[in-house]
């Protein structure tokens, strides 16, 4: 295989198409309105920060419970689908200007993809009081790991600094595949796979920098599979999903080509502000009894 870049991009190519023929026969059976400005808006930001690094998920999060733009138990399948496309244009840029060792890119890929089968096959059945139990324990690790990577930052040595490896072999390779199993099946439940795969990434000795193609990647291929699980059992809102995917493509393109780069930190600890509000807000929000299926 002299080109391996090439058998992965045909791979995302038609798994792309696979997802858009899914969702038209799904939109075919909808009533399908144009998004809002405002869930146009939502798109642009989250998948603009999600390609610098930061996560989409927990933000989008936030921003649909307190707008009421999504009900709790279709949050999870409304990520997953509205976020599949921008982040299926991120592995195609990332994947195309950064080195990393092909056998372990795809065996990681490999492994999200079967996690998060897995997972979206439990939570779109799973009713709204699981799932915002679910999704309040995601949100709190997620504020967690972004509390991690910022105060790691602020340090003059960081723990996850990582090392000079492109790829991984043995043990640590066997370490990395059961946590991006893990991560691929959290994310069906909205706790984001970049910043745990960042720091995954980074204490197994590998270069910080190979982790953008390697969680990218791994996002694009396991959020179409994932999907389609939702698309199946209605676990999801049409109109706020087609907001995030018309409005983060173009995000994705200004922050990958244009932007480039931001200092991150102070947005970290604004998102662990707000995450923190919305676990919290989804908690006591399941010990309610109208909560109750």
């Amino acid at each position: 295989m002299r080109n391996p870049k090439l058998w992965i991009f045909l791979a995302l190519g038609l798994i792309a198409a696979g997802f858009l023929l899914t969702l038209w026969r799904s939109l075919r059976a909808r009533r399908v309105e144009l998004p809002t400005g405002r869930e146009t808006a939502i798109g642009f930001g989250t998948n603009f920060f999600d390609t610098l690094g930061i996560g989409s998920y927990a933000p989008t999060t936030v921003l649909f419970r307190f707008f009421h733009l999504v009900p709790d138990e279709h949050i999870p399948g409304t990520l997953t689908i509205g976020h599949a496309l921008p982040t299926i244009v991120q592995a195609f840029i990332y994947i195309s200007i950064v080195q990393v060792e092909m056998m372990t890119l795809l065996l990681l890929i490999l492994a999200a993809m079967v996690g998060s089968w897995v997972g979206a096959g439990v939570v779109a059945s799973w009713p709204r009081r699981k799932i915002q139990l679910g999704m309040g324990a995601a949100l709190l690790v997620a504020a967690l790991l972004f509390m991690l990577k910022n105060l790691d930052e602020m340090r003059g040595t960081p723990v996850f600094a990582g090392g000079e490896a492109l790829g991984l072999t043995g043990v640590l390779l066997l370490a990395a595949l059961l946590g991006n199993f893990a991560l691929g099946a959290l994310m069906t439940l909205g706790i984001g796979l970049y910043a745990p795969c960042l720091i995954m990434i980074s204490l197994l000795g590998m270069s910080p920098k190979a982790a953008f193609p390697i969680m990218m990647g791994s996002c694009a291929f396991l959020m179409p599979f994932a999907s389609m699980r939702f698309l199946k059992a209605g676990a999801f809102s049409l109109r706020p999903a087609l907001g995030l995917a018309l409005g983060g493509i173009p995000a994705v393109l200004i922050a990958a080509f244009i932007v480039k780069a931001l200092p991150l930190v102070a947005v970290r600890w604004l998102v662990v502000i707000v995450v923190l509000y919305a676990a919290f807000g989804l908690l006591r929000a399941a010990r309610q009894p109208a909560a109750l299926p």
